[in-house]
């Protein structure tokens, strides 16, 4: 691998996806920062962490599949458990987005290319 890279399409389609989805939710943090003024410590964790993990995968780093993972559960554990909101208060939109997420991170297909390629 020469260099590094934000996006690596040579990867299965659940990491590829997975991808997106972490740099899309880093994009969606950025702009709700923006839109609000601020982002917070847990906001600034939550972008730098997803971003970082999408990155990691990219250049296939095992720190960077298991901070994209931390980082998948983050935020849903943060918003039904710590702000003891209900389920349906975290918006059917987030909640698909973030299940999806998990669901391609955790894939055994995901896994089985990470034990053998990622270092």
């Amino acid at each position: 691998m020469d260099g590094r890279r934000w996006f690596n399409s040579s990867q299965p389609q659940t990491l590829q996806f997975a991808q997106i989805l972490l740099y899309f939710n880093g994009v969606l943090l950025l702009l709700q920062g923006m839109i609000r003024g601020g982002l917070g410590l847990f906001g600034l964790a939550f972008l730098v962490g997803q971003v970082g993990g999408a990155f990691g995968i990219a250049n296939e780093r095992k720190w960077g599949y298991w901070v994209a993972v931390v980082f998948a559960f983050a935020p849903l554990i943060f918003e039904l458990y710590l702000l003891r909101a209900h389920v349906l208060a975290v918006g059917a939109v987030t909640l698909l987005f973030q299940v999806a997420l998990i669901f391609m991170l955790l894939h055994p297909q995901s896994r089985e290319y990470k034990r053998i390629w990622f270092r």
